[in-house]
């Protein structure tokens, strides 16, 4: 654990102000956990900084006294991603929490890092424009930018990098730079938003950024379809994604997780392998014809039950079920701690993904939930253990370990929306081969004394 002298959190204090340092053990004690299993190094502090000015004194400051920096959003990440591995510096991004403007006419928000993702759609509700990225949890925007967010809708609108235009970034010795333009398109040098966009802070700490913005659909569609085996829905979703029919959301969920989500939330459904549907267009007659190619593409696959055209409430009581489906997973075992294992493969590979999964969860006899954004191809598989039971925990390392690796095999990755952290680190030179070595070149370049985040993506 490094340590400040009294002189150095007096230089800190001036930078950010009293009331934005700590060096108290109950602020320290929170920011070493995200979700995940994962558990940080004490930091000596945690900073709260206001603008850019700021953040530019702290890493300027942090560079030339050698103290390792790490930011931090929600703290929702699920592999480490945000959690000190070598104690330093943690600076709090939460307090940069500004909406700078919003031009309804550019389909554009300026936004500084530290605000959360509901509360900008909220601010955009009156515009009729919507910032579509969503992975469940209510992360802060620098967050999803450091992780490449994506999540549910990502199938047709695609994930955080697709609409961050422009960026105001720290570098690690403390100058600033800006990337991008607020132009639609550009041919004009290297692409440095889409090399800082999933960094996950170990280049520079983004304070302010300006997304592309959607129109929100006239018209929204929910389906479900039921299928007596898993890999009967598992061809189905390849089917419809390659039917053309760009649904908004296709969501896989295997009996177990419906058996959890019926038992905590009394849905009624049907406990066999489903798919939720979600379809966004210009019109209810449109989506209704969709809705009917969809079921017939689902019956060709075998689908036991179709139903579509479900009423707002209870559309958004499924979905609401879905992105908790976590927490419904944590708090049927209690006690316990979960593994996450998350990778994306290549569509047309996705029924033996699928199918490899159950397999090696059932082969470890452990309790496991496989579902997924099977729309573009991510699987998540959520694993329930006890770390203080070495051999249990084992167990789950293993079929992390066997599902990667698979996914890897079929031309895939390690990982499709959490990010590397600290969990993933172990499969980058396998997926990535020689372009890891510049990727650590990069890093190298831009932060030679490694103090951005280190301990992620990079051993």
């Amino acid at each position: 654990m490094y340590t400040l002298t009294f002189e150095q959190q007096q230089q800190l204090k001036e930078i950010v102000g009293h009331d934005c340092f700590t060096t108290g053990n109950s602020s320290l004690e929170l920011h070493i956990r995200d979700i995940s299993p994962h558990t940080g190094v004490l930091p000596s502090a945690i900073l709260w900084p206001e603008n850019t000015k700021q953040v530019a004194r702290i890493l300027e400051w942090s560079y030339l006294n050698d103290m390792p920096v790490t930011p931090w959003g929600a703290g929702t990440s699920t592999e480490g991603n945000p959690v000190p591995a070598l104690g330093g510096l943690v600076i709090n991004m939460t307090r940069m929490n500004s909406i700078l403007d919003i031009r309804e006419a550019d389909l554009q928000v300026d936004v500084q890092p530290g605000v959360f993702r509901k509360e900008l759609n909220r601010k955009l509700e009156s515009s009729g424009l919507f910032f579509p990225v969503d992975p469940g949890a209510d992360a802060t925007i620098g967050g999803m930018i450091a992780n490449n967010a994506s999540g549910v809708k990502t199938v047709k609108y695609g994930a955080t990098k697709d609409y961050v235009m422009m960026m105001t970034i720290v570098l690690p010795d403390g100058r600033i730079i800006r990337t991008g333009s607020r132009a639609h398109k550009s041919s004009s040098g290297y692409d440095l938003n889409r090399l800082f966009v999933g960094s996950e802070g170990t280049l520079g700490i983004v304070t302010e950024a300006t997304l592309r913005l959607s129109g929100v659909p006239s018209a929204q569609l929910a389906a479900t379809a039921v299928f007596a085996d898993l890999e009967s829905a598992s061809e189905a979703v390849a089917l419809i994604i390659a039917s053309g029919l760009e649904p908004a959301a296709l969501e896989l969920l295997t009996e177990e997780l419906i058996h959890l989500m019926n038992k905590e939330k009394k849905l009624n459904l049907m406990e066999k392998p489903s798919l939720f549907c979600e379809f966004h267009g210009i019109s209810d007659t449109a989506l209704e014809e969709t809705a009917e190619m969809v079921k017939e593409l689902c019956e060709d696959c075998g689908a036991i039950h179709y139903q579509h055209g479900i009423e707002p409430g209870q559309r958004k009581k499924l979905w609401q079920a879905r992105h908790d489906a976590w927490e419904t997973i944590h708090r049927a075992h209690p006690g316990k701690k979960t593994l996450i294992v998350d990778a994306a493969i290549p569509i047309s590979k996705y029924p033996e993904m699928v199918l490899f999964s159950k397999k090696a969860v059932l082969e470890q006899g452990v309790a496991g939930y496989v579902f997924g954004h099977a729309g573009d191809g991510n699987l998540h598989v959520v694993l329930v253990g006890d770390p203080e039971d070495h051999e249990e925990w084992q167990k789950l390392e293993t079929i992390n370990q066997e599902i990667v690796e698979q996914a890897i095999a079929l031309d895939g990755t390690c990982t499709g929306e959490h990010g590397i952290g600290i969990g993933k680190r172990k499969f980058m030179k396998l997926e990535h081969g020689s372009s890891y070595d510049v990727m650590q070149q990069i890093k190298m370049m831009l932060d030679p004394k490694n103090l951005m985040n280190p301990g992620k993506i990079f051993f």
